[in-house]
């Protein structure tokens, strides 16, 4: 970790603005404060990772430089957005904590947490695309540490059979005419998750966004194309009628049967394709148009609840700093397979180190927050209606101008 902090440029402002931030809450474990020693408390979605795990060395490793130790809680993703909100009530929130991002506007609508301005955070470097799913009225609460998405993996020998190029694949016609080529050579065209869950929805988001949609306007016509498409799958047979029940694990499992020519996943992945028993690749997942859509971003923030104590904020400072570094920003990257830092200087040195990650930076530069359009914490609500839509389009109970209008309307009183 001995790269100056140039992504946020916060080494020496940062700790003033921390001190000077306002004390809103109880503070955490109050056995150490200043650069001083001590505990300071971490809280991140991800119990796959015990302790002694890379991740969880990594997390300490940052405490150790800060003279700390960090006393680190894993929760899954629901759970730990619950226990932030409970702890936000009971005066007992930790340090810091790393959380979906789509969380982090359901817990700055509590007030809990200090917004980046307020701690003298300079986030001019971070990727606005990626950066948005942290802001609410204007105000950034958090950080991304990195950032996943989805695209297109590929298998060569099918696409060489059909006579396709992937690199052709670059709009919506020639991903349809990929599939009928496919399809009549005998192979499985397309695999993806349909399932009635958020998945469900941040699978569908590349198609909606890639033809123009807005979440705000469910029932566009550019909305109803893009649903159109995904149902003429099932009924020309690119796509299995199973896409309807289909998790994003469930997905892999069915590309890597070696049956499908193309899978919709994500960064996730990158190690298990390159281990398939059949050559893979991967490609932008296309807009309707041409070029690359804007993929949902996946990935966690980092984000400083209110505290008491506002001297523990100078030690609290220097982790977050450590782990914001472009090095340890592309450590974070390779700890989750390959996990894209958010800033194009992380990048370059990603990109530098695994040059066959390219197509997955683009990707992410390209990718859309699902909170983002300022829709905070009415996106739950959204996409609950979205992935609704999906469910019944994809079944036959509904055409997708019929879902969607109900979809809409649902939406609306959702959100009123």
């Amino acid at each position: 970790m001995s790269l100056p902090v140039r992504v946020l440029g916060v080494a020496g402002a940062l700790a003033l603005g921390l001190a000077s931030c306002s004390s809103g809450g109880a503070g955490g474990d109050e056995t150490g404060s200043g650069a001083g020693g001590g505990t300071y408390t971490w809280w991140d979605p991800y119990p796959q990772h015990e302790d002694g795990s890379e991740w969880a060395n990594r997390v300490q490793a940052c405490g150790d430089e800060a003279g700390v130790t960090i006393e680190r809680t894993a929760y899954d993703t629901t759970a730990l957005t619950n226990q932030a909100l409970l702890s936000a009530q009971e005066g007992t929130s930790p340090d810091i904590i790393l959380i979906d991002n789509p969380a982090v506007s359901t817990l700055a609508d509590t007030g809990m947490l200090s917004t980046m301005e307020e701690l003298g955070f300079d986030t001019e470097g971070i990727d606005a695309n990626l950066l948005a799913a942290g802001v609410v009225d204007g105000s950034t609460y958090g950080i991304p540490i990195g950032a996943n998405t989805l695209a297109l993996y590929y298998n060569k020998a099918i696409l060489d059979a059909a006579g396709v190029d992937p690199a052709t694949v670059t709009d919506w016609a020639s991903l349809e005419d990929a599939l009928a080529r496919v399809s009549a050579t005998g192979s499985k065209g397309i695999t993806f998750a349909g399932i009635g869950t958020e998945e469900g929805s941040f699978q569908f988001l590349p198609w909606f966004w890639g033809a123009g949609a807005d979440l705000r306007d469910l029932d566009s016509p550019e909305a109803v194309a893009a649903l159109t498409l995904w149902t003429s799958w099932l009924e020309q047979g690119y796509a299995q009628q199973s896409a309807i029940n289909n998790s994003q694990n469930t997905t892999w499992e069915e590309f890597l049967t070696g049956t499908f020519a193309f899978a919709e996943n994500g960064t996730w992945q990158v190690d298990s394709a390159a281990e398939a028993d059949f050559e893979t690749g991967y490609i932008q997942i296309p807009a309707q148009d041409g070029g690359g859509a804007p993929a949902p971003t996946g990935g966690e923030f980092i984000v400083a609840p209110v505290q008491t104590s506002t001297d523990r904020y100078e030690v609290t400072t220097q982790i977050v700093e450590c782990m914001t570094t472009p090095e340890g920003m592309v450590e974070t990257a390779e700890t989750f397979a390959y996990y894209v830092p958010p800033t194009q200087e992380g990048q370059a040195v990603l990109v530098e180190a695994h040059p066959e990650l390219e197509t997955w930076v683009e990707a992410v530069r390209a990718a859309k927050g699902r909170t983002s359009d300022d829709l905070g914490t009415d996106y739950p609500l959204v996409s609950e209606q979205l992935w609704t839509a999906v469910q019944q389009a994809l079944s036959g109970a509904a055409t997708p101008q019929e879902a969607l209008t109900d979809a809409q309307a649902a939406a609306e009183s959702a959100t009123s």
